[in-house]
């Protein structure tokens, strides 16, 4: 299932995307330098980063409104 950050506020979505980008960067180091159980997990934390900027990015423009 698609996490849903619909009903996160903005600073919420601020503070998610910097955690997962984080997450994504750990994760890449991981993969570089030892064994990582589920290597298709980098593209899910890229998908979910995309998604969570997409909704940002729905906030600055005035499409969704707070």
């Amino acid at each position: 299932m698609k996490d849903s950050f619909n009903d996160l506020t903005f600073q919420e979505l601020l503070t998610k995307r910097e955690e997962l980008k984080k997450q994504y960067r750990d994760l890449r180091f991981d993969l570089v330098l030892r064994h990582v159980d589920n290597p298709l997990q980098k593209r899910t934390l890229r998908r979910k980063i995309a998604r969570l900027n997409t909704v940002i990015h729905e906030y600055e423009t005035g499409i969704r409104q707070a």
